[in-house]
């Protein structure tokens, strides 16, 4: 059994529209919320994880405040392919994971992240700025995901959080 966790960046800030899509920081909602959504991970007791995120602006912000308030020590990993991934370059990005890992945290933005969340579960939910969802998967390793091989354990938000 592994474990997936899919995160989408954290809020990121729109004040200046000169600055590149890539390039964009995470606005002041959007820390507080990524440092919410650590604290939760930190709750999960991971034992052999591996974080991979987009190398953007947005998700390298979100990952270390993630990584800060979670006080997880994680390898972690910026793969560009994750910028602006469809469902397929996603797939191909988890099927190199060493299968060693049984946990893995992948870090990006929609609409891929919908899209494997939907294509693994089959749950068509939204993940907006800041989403979290663990997946439970039943496959011998990362290399060989096929749809419907995952459980939605659960998807959080930060109003979820707040509460």
């Amino acid at each position: 059994m592994r474990t997936l966790y899919l995160l989408r960046h954290a809020k990121s800030s729109w004040k200046d529209d000169s600055i590149p899509d890539f390039d964009r920081p995470l606005k002041k909602r959007g820390r507080e919320a990524a440092e919410m959504v650590g604290k939760t991970l930190g709750g999960e007791k991971l034992s052999s994880a591996v974080l991979i995120s987009s190398p953007a602006q947005r998700t390298r912000e979100t990952t270390g405040i993630l990584l800060k308030s979670s006080k997880l020590k994680l390898e972690i990993l910026y793969d560009e392919r994750i910028y602006d991934a469809d469902l397929s370059r996603l797939i191909t990005v988890i099927g190199e994971v060493s299968p060693e890992k049984t946990e893995l945290i992948l870090v990006g933005h929609n609409p891929g992240m919908e899209y494997l969340l939907e294509f693994l579960t089959g749950s068509g939910q939204r993940m907006p700025t800041a989403a979290l969802a663990k997946i439970t998967l039943e496959t011998a390793s990362w290399d060989s995901l096929e749809r419907g091989d995952g459980t939605l354990e659960w998807l959080k938000t930060p109003e979820d959080l707040e509460t």
